[in-house]
């Protein structure tokens, strides 16, 4: 069953899809070893204001949000979250940077980092980020661009 935070982000990411056309997939994420790293970034103002204020979000209309969570395979096939170290950035297309700090959300058998940047109306973006599961290990390395827009 889905947590509360969890359909507010994916009925988030259902609103930015809807708005940024068929541009980008749904279903936005990579697998490395036996780990699948989700991510998504969304307008902060599509969150609705009680659920931004629980988990201490920024809302804005010029404030984006990137969700990422870490499902590590287990030896039965399921999917388990786990804990994992989180860093980013966002830059825009003259190379401004923004470095972003995730905040973790654990419910339990979900677990998501949360990071913020600002943008400007219809702005690409480039957002890097550096995911790290096992401590002992490097940090697996996503990179996309999104463009971002005012509501």
């Amino acid at each position: 069953m889905m947590t509360t935070l969890r359909k507010r982000l994916c009925q988030s990411l259902a609103a930015t899809l809807l708005c940024l056309g068929s541009g980008i997939q749904a279903a936005q994420f990579v697998e490395f070893d036996n780990y699948e790293i989700h991510y998504n970034a969304f307008n902060s103002s599509f969150v609705k204001p009680e659920i931004a204020q629980q988990n201490n979000l920024v809302r804005g209309k010029r404030r984006a949000l990137v969700n990422v969570s870490v499902l590590q395979k287990q030896s039965d096939g399921t999917l388990k979250a786990v804990n994992a170290l989180v860093s980013g950035s966002a830059t825009n297309l003259i190379g401004q940077e923004q470095q972003m700090k995730f905040n973790k959300i654990d419910e339990g058998k979900a677990i998501y980092y949360i990071g913020s940047f600002g943008f400007t109306d219809a702005q690409v973006m480039r957002i890097g980020l550096d995911v790290q599961p096992d401590p002992n290990k490097p940090a697996y390395t996503i990179n996309f661009e999104q463009k971002f827009y005012t509501d």
